[in-house]
């Protein structure tokens, strides 16, 4: 077997468990779903499948460092060459800062969420986005162009975490009007959510890290854009986009800090700044033609 196909076996795999994992995870859940007062063998059992849902992610994330090394290796380059390559190393970003989270603040309770956007990330990398290896096209030869991939895979991880916990914050804040509404008290695992407010803070520190670093990231790709092609900007549709979200995250944070806007609709903002993230990211590959088509499929 070539390094190439080892690394393709290596997201197929990765994709494979993500799968599993959020399928564990979800069986978590579904174990104890609507029981205000789990017996002790239910919750051992949830814990167990949690955990597993876990070990699971862990094997994931092993398969896809392989994967995306491999690709490397396969392609004697940094493996940021097209969309195929983007997609798989800023998605081994992700889990990276979700398994280091679980490690020092317990936030095994975002894995149901974090699994399925791995796998179903990494599932479209290995059957829509795969091509194969090839050289780089002359304008990603740039020191500049690696400081703004990396800035950029920092930027998704940090964004996307924060965009779980912003969803999970919603899930719960629903769960807690129904169960003002009706009398009934929250149960099963969504009782055991953190707190809203420790939700809320975690997306809001994670969007605090992340959208400078975003703003790194464009600023590094204006000083490669320089050196490719002779202007820092351009209006090109991904500095388009880059610049629409960065005004969508910068409208977050300026949400988040304003009274009035904390809560749910600072949230539905990350939303989305992160589906405007991810449509940047792929979206406009897909369907603009422009100076960073690099998709390549």
């Amino acid at each position: 077997m070539s390094v190439e196909n080892l690394s393709a076996v290596g997201i197929v795999t990765a994709a494979v468990l993500y799968m599993l994992a959020f399928l564990t995870h979800v069986v978590e859940w579904a174990s104890v779903r609507g029981v205000e007062h789990p017996s002790h063998k239910a919750r051992l059992r949830s814990e167990t499948w949690g955990r597993m849902g876990l070990n699971l992610t862990v094997l994931g994330a092993i398969c896809a460092t392989i994967g995306v090394a491999c690709r490397g290796i396969a392609a004697h380059r940094l493996p940021w060459g097209n969309m195929y390559e983007f997609v798989t190393s800023a998605l081994l970003f992700v889990v990276i800062a979700y398994l280091v989270l679980v490690a020092v603040r317990q936030v095994r309770w975002m894995g149901i969420a974090v699994t399925l956007l791995l796998a179903v990330g990494n599932g479209l990398a290995a059957t829509v986005f795969y091509v194969a290896v090839a050289p780089l096209v002359p304008a990603l030869h740039s020191v500049w162009f690696v400081i703004h991939i990396v800035a950029a895979c920092i930027a998704a991880a940090a964004l996307n975490v924060g965009a779980i916990a912003s969803i999970m914050y919603l899930i719960s804040m629903n769960a807690r009007a129904k169960a003002e509404r009706t009398g009934i008290p929250v149960r099963g695992l969504l009782a055991k959510l953190p707190s809203p407010e420790s939700m809320d803070t975690l997306a809001y520190r994670a969007h605090a890290i992340g959208f400078p670093i975003w703003t790194f990231t464009i600023a590094a790709g204006s000083i490669w854009a320089d050196y490719a092609w002779g202007r820092f900007w351009g209006w090109d549709p991904k500095e388009t986009w880059s610049l629409v979200t960065w005004v969508v995250y910068a409208a977050y944070l300026h949400a988040r800090s304003t009274a009035g806007w904390r809560g749910r609709p600072a949230a539905i903002i990350a939303i989305i700044g992160v589906a405007c993230f991810w449509f940047n990211f792929i979206g406009v590959n897909l369907i603009f033609n422009g100076l960073h088509s690099y998709a390549g499929i």
